[in-house]
C-alpha cells in the first residue's frame, strides 16, 4: 500500500509538471497559464468581506485542498459541511496553526461531539498580520494588528440512519466574525482618531449542509459505507459595510474503491448575494486520501479557481489518542508568484461515549439469535434480536431476523392447519 501512494503520488506530480510544460512551447509556462486558458481570468475575484472565511484553518479538510463536504469524517468538517457532526464517529478536539502570507497568521480551535442521532460541535479561527505604516521620513507613525475573527456553533440530526444506509444528516452552524482595524494616519501624517473604527465590522451568517453516506461498488467488508453524497451553503448572510460576503453553494461526492483508499470531488458556485453579476466563476476541488497503517496517513488535493489554483499535501500521525497533522499548500491563488506555507494541528480523540461498546455487544446478541434460530428455538432467537434492536434501533439484521422468524412461524402454522384432520 505504501508503495502505491509513493507511486500514484508521482503521477499526480509528473502530470502536474507535464501540463504546465504544454502551456508553453518553450516549457516556461505553469500550471495556471494552461487552466486559465481554458477557464480564463476571473475579474470578480476579491470582492467578497473576511477572507478569513476562505482560509482554512489545517486538518485533514486542507490537505484534501478542501475537496471535504462529502468526506466530512473528522473534525475539519466544521468548515465544509455542517451536516458532519451528526455521523462523527468519536468526540474531537483540536488545535491548529496555520502560516498564511508573510506575516499573516492563523490560529484556530474546535470541539465536536455526538449524542446518538444529535451532533454538535463548536469552533472559532483569529487571523491577524501586523499592521504598520511609517510617513514619508521612515518614521512608524500607526502600528498593531489587522485580524479577522470567526466564531461557529454547530448542530445536526441524522435522520432514518439504518445499518446499509447512514441516513440523511442535516445540519447548521451559526457563525460571527468580526473585523478589527488600528487606526491610520490622515495625508498629513497624522493618526487620525476612530479611523481605524470605521473601517472595522461584525457580522452574522450561517453554513446548512446535508449529508447522506451508503454503499457503490463495494468490493471490501466493512461496517461503513464506500459512498457519500452532500450539499451545502456556506457563509449566507448580509453585507458587510457594503461588502458581499463570500457566500458559496456546493456539492460533493466521496467514495472509496478500497479501504484505506478514499477520493473525493467538490463543485463550489459563489454567489455574490448583494450583486449577483458580480459573483465568482464556479470552481473545484478534487482530493485523495489513504491509510497507509494504523497510525499514517496521507492525503494531496488540487483545488482550481479561475485564476489560480492551489496544490495541497500532507499526513497525519495517529498515535494512542492524539493525532499530530501537517500540511503543505502550494498556493497560486493569493499573489503572482508561488506561495509556500505550511500549517500543523494536534487534535485529540476524546473517546466515543462506548458506542464501540455497544456495537460489540449488539453483534453477539445478534450471533446468539441466529445460534437459537438454527436450533429451531424461535422464542429465544426472537428474545435475542429484540435485545439488538433495543441497544441500537438502526441494526436492520436483527429487524430482519424478527421477520424471517414471523414468516417460519406462518408457513408451520400453515402446514399445520394443513395436515389437520376434520
Amino acid at each position: 500500500m505504501v508503495k502505491f501512494v509513493h507511486v500514484f503520488g508521482i503521477i499526480f506530480l509528473c502530470a502536474v509538471a507535464a501540463t504546465a510544460q504544454n502551456a508553453d512551447p518553450g516549457g516556461h509556462g505553469s500550471l495556471s497559464d494552461y487552466l486559465d486558458s481554458i477557464y480564463g481570468v476571473d475579474d470578480n475575484t476579491g470582492l467578497t468581506a473576511f477572507p478569513v472565511l476562505n482560509v482554512p484553518m489545517g486538518g485533514r479538510s486542507e490537505g484534501m485542498a478542501s475537496a471535504f463536504g462529502a468526506v466530512a469524517d473528522d473534525i475539519s468538517f466544521l468548515e465544509y459541511n455542517p451536516a458532519g457532526s451528526s455521523l462523527l464517529g468519536r468526540s474531537e478536539l483540536a488545535f491548529f496553526h496555520n502560516n498564511w502570507i508573510a506575516d499573516a497568521k492563523i490560529e484556530g480551535a474546535a470541539f465536536a461531539s455526538r449524542y446518538k442521532n444529535i451532533g454538535y460541535s463548536a469552533g472559532a479561527k483569529w487571523l491577524y498580520t501586523p499592521f504598520t505604516e511609517y510617513n514619508m521620513f521612515g518614521d512608524r507613525v500607526s502600528k498593531g494588528y489587522y485580524s479577522e475573527a470567526v466564531g461557529i456553533l454547530n448542530g445536526s440530526y441524522n435522520f432514518l440512519p439504518g445499518y446499509y444506509f447512514s441516513g440523511i444528516s442535516v445540519g447548521v452552524s451559526l457563525k460571527g466574525a468580526f473585523r478589527f482595524v488600528p487606526d491610520y494616519t490622515e495625508d498629513d501624517g497624522q493618526i487620525l482618531a476612530g479611523s481605524g473604527s470605521s473601517q472595522s465590522t461584525a457580522m452574522v451568517m450561517a453554513d446548512m449542509g446535508a449529508l447522506t453516506r451508503f454503499n457503490f461498488l463495494k468490493s471490501y467488508e466493512s461496517r461503513d459505507q464506500n459512498t457519500s453524497a452532500a450539499l451545502t451553503v456556506r457563509n449566507l448572510g448580509s453585507p458587510a459595510m457594503r461588502d458581499a460576503l463570500p457566500t458559496v453553494f456546493s456539492a460533493a461526492l466521496s467514495y472509496k474503491p478500497l479501504r484505506p483508499l478514499l477520493f473525493s470531488f467538490d463543485l463550489s458556485f459563489p454567489l455574490n448575494i448583494q450583486n449577483p453579476a458580480l459573483s465568482e466563476k464556479p470552481y473545484w476541488a478534487a482530493g485523495a486520501a489513504a491509510e497507509i497503517s494504523s497510525f499514517l496517513s496521507m492525503r494531496m488535493g488540487l483545488l482550481y479557481k479561475a485564476g489560480g489554483f492551489r496544490f495541497a499535501m500532507g499526513s497525519a500521525v495517529n498515535l494512542d489518542k492524539i493525532s499530530l497533522e501537517v500540511n503543505y499548500s502550494l498556493d497560486l491563488m493569493t499573489q503572482l508568484q508561488p506561495l509556500n506555507r505550511v500549517s500543523v494541528g494536534v487534535r485529540f480523540d476524546l473517546g466515543d461515549q462506548g458506542r464501540k461498546q455497544i456495537a460489540g455487544q449488539v453483534d453477539e446478541l445478534y450471533l446468539q439469535g441466529l445460534d437459537a434460530y438454527a436450533r429451531g428455538n424461535y422464542q429465544e432467537a426472537e428474545l435475542y434480536f429484540e435485545e439488538a434492536l433495543r441497544l441500537n434501533p438502526a441494526f436492520d439484521p436483527a429487524r430482519e431476523g424478527l421477520e424471517i422468524i414471523r414468516r417460519s412461524q406462518e408457513v408451520e402454522e400453515r402446514i399445520n392447519n394443513l395436515q389437520r384432520l376434520d
